[in-house]
């Protein structure tokens, strides 16, 4: 990370220095001729300026989004983070939250502007926000479906559309995306997720084709299970008594969740997630889990078919 000399007397006016111009009432400097963001401080502070790249970090309220925002920011990283209620947690952590729904093209463009428009630039794309989704295929309403789409494969890949512009004018910019594990296989009752993860996976490989030759370097994280929050916002398809599905699927719910309670820690993630940023040339995808979830997709494409899909069956009591 490089730094520049000297001290900016921020009093919300705009004043100019040999190396910057501090705008109206913001916390941020333009460098003039420097890839960077020049902190400021609040009004009547003196501050020393350093230069820092610039990250968005989608879901970044709680779980694996909040943990890799928290890093980031104590690592020097101008962080912005994303929320539906970003007026919810903007006194609670140490950098700020802009609106985002990402199922909303209008909101992805206003957010992505947003930082533009106070840093002028943009390094580190975290695609992290998204939600869960269970059902019997054969009972889940497909209106659900396409709503989840919109939020875990749609809305990513708009986010990485709204950044590249900005990314390709710097010649440099890195994007990762927070798939699953689960995108290496359907699972029961977890269909409609696995789908969308791997659709944001299969995208996300060819942008990383096209966009190379641009400096641009773009990867998927997939995770297993982590403690997280993520049950509070998993739509569930209603457990019905009089379903023919009602005991497996029951039982499936009742063993994700415990999955996810006694998942990995977070942090474990952020690590990888730090690597990546400083990896020149990163893989195309990356896992991070527990031994025999990471072990899933390798027993998939090893094992004839028939076999891994009693395994399969075996594990979930179908």
């Amino acid at each position: 990370m490089n730094s520049t000399e000297g001290l900016i007397f921020a009093t919300g006016k705009s004043y100019t220095t040999s190396s910057c111009r501090i705008p109206q009432g913001g916390n941020a400097a333009r460098v003039d001729g420097c890839s960077g963001v020049m902190w400021v401080a609040c009004p009547f502070l003196l501050i020393p300026t350093r230069m820092s790249e610039v990250v968005i970090i989608t879901g970044a309220s709680s779980g694996l989004g909040l943990a890799t925002a928290l890093h980031m920011h104590k690592n020097g990283y101008v962080v912005f983070g994303t929320s539906r209620n970003p007026e919810k947690y903007e006194k609670q952590f140490p950098f700020p939250f802009l609106f985002l729904e990402n199922a909303d093209p209008v909101s992805i463009q206003s957010c992505v502007e947003s930082v533009l428009n106070q840093t002028g630039r943009l390094d580190i794309l975290i695609n992290n926000a998204g939600v869960g989704i269970t059902g019997p295929m054969e009972e889940i309403d497909l209106t659900d479906v396409k709503d989840h789409f919109e939020i875990n494969c749609f809305g990513p890949m708009r986010m990485i559309q709204a950044v590249l512009p900005q990314m390709r004018k710097q010649k440099k910019g890195l994007i990762i995306n927070i798939t699953s594990i689960a995108a290496d296989m359907g699972l029961p009752f977890r269909g409609a997720y696995s789908a969308a993860k791997v659709a944001l996976e299969r995208m996300s490989e060819s942008i990383r084709l096209e966009s190379h030759s641009f400096g641009i370097r773009i990867c998927n994280l997939a995770p297993g299970d982590f403690v997280s929050n993520i049950a509070q916002r998993r739509h569930y398809a209603p457990l019905d008594k009089e379903s023919p599905y009602f005991e497996m699927y029951k039982f499936s719910l009742d063993q994700i969740n415990e999955h996810v309670d006694k998942g990995i820690d977070p942090n474990h993630i952020v690590r990888t997630i730090e690597e990546i940023i400083k990896t020149k040339k990163p893989k195309v995808r990356y896992k991070v889990g527990a031994p025999l979830q990471k072990l899933s997709g390798v027993l998939k494409t090893l094992l004839p078919s028939r076999i891994f899909e009693k395994l399969l069956m075996n594990h979930y009591k179908l």
